[in-house]
């Protein structure tokens, strides 16, 4: 596997890869690697492209309240994790680089950012779309893979690419799961162990209410119960609803392409998930 640290090398080895395997795919993170992240490498290696995994810990997606040096690393146990999965390519930019003196574009976005996430955490997903265009430019890629563990993450950055008509096409990958049903994530590390017992919780409540609503329940008397067991177990909700999967507008019925979407802090940590309702 490559290790690449500054533009010049990814360039050179981006079209190295380039000439042996035709098409480039890219995994961007931010480190912290765990099965989840290594899933999205084993599928682009699948694919038959040159497979580039970016870390990059991205300063512009975090509030001035959110601590940004928190963020778990773990640049070896990466590398070793991102070679052992087959990928091609890792790409290390540091800031400077991210963000060179005088960069002065940044990209807002709406429709799917709006609400949710976008409203929990302002200007999160300016930094989201701009670094991820930042290094879909940078690599020239093809495709690129992305958790759905993330949903709306995911719906913002496919309008992104949509709306700039970029060259590229962003994949979705199913998420990866404990046992017990908790979303792999690289935060779930600060959860206590009592906590950690308690988490899945989250993710039994997605399920009752997916299954609920499929019954022909009504969705507020759904939602309300999950939201009350979930408090029930010691979960701070910041909300768990029903949405129009790709524009994430809210819905107060089932209907084609819902999705159950959820926010929780347990303890420390927030916790994301949804499921297709």
């Amino acid at each position: 596997m490559q290790i690449a640290r500054t533009l010049p090398d990814l360039r050179s080895a981006i079209a190295s890869l380039r000439k042996t395997h035709g098409h480039i795919a890219m995994v961007p993170t931010m480190g912290a690697l765990h099965a989840g992240h290594q899933a999205l490498v084993h599928a682009a290696v699948a694919s038959g492209a040159g497979v580039v995994t970016s870390i990059f810990v991205n300063p512009t997606q975090f509030a001035a309240h959110e601590d940004l040096s928190r963020y778990p690393r773990d640049e070896a146990g990466d590398l070793a994790k991102l070679g052992a999965s087959g990928c091609h390519l890792t790409w290390l930019p540091d800031v400077e680089t991210m963000y060179p003196p005088g960069a002065a574009t940044m990209i807002d976005v709406a429709g799917p950012a709006s609400r949710w996430e976008g409203a929990a955490r302002p200007g999160h997903f300016r930094g989201v779309a701009t670094v991820c265009a930042r290094l879909f430019g940078q690599a020239q890629t093809d495709k690129a893979y992305f958790g759905e563990k993330d949903w709306q993450q995911v719906q913002v950055v496919t309008r992104m690419v949509t709306d700039l008509l970029l060259p590229l096409e962003i994949v979705p990958i199913p998420t990866v799961r404990e046992p017990d049903g908790l979303a792999l994530s690289s935060r779930n590390r600060f959860l206590t162990p009592a906590e950690r017992a308690e988490a899945c919780v989250l993710y039994a409540q997605l399920r009752a209410a997916a299954a609920a609503l499929a019954g022909g329940e009504a969705a507020e008397a759904v939602l309300a119960r999950a939201r009350a067991a979930l408090a029930q177990h010691g979960f701070d909700v910041d909300y768990f609803t029903l949405v129009d999967g790709p524009s994430l507008e809210p819905l107060d019925r089932l209907q084609p392409n819902a999705r159950l979407i959820t926010a929780a802090r347990l303890g420390t940590v927030r916790l994301l998930d949804n499921m297709a309702a």
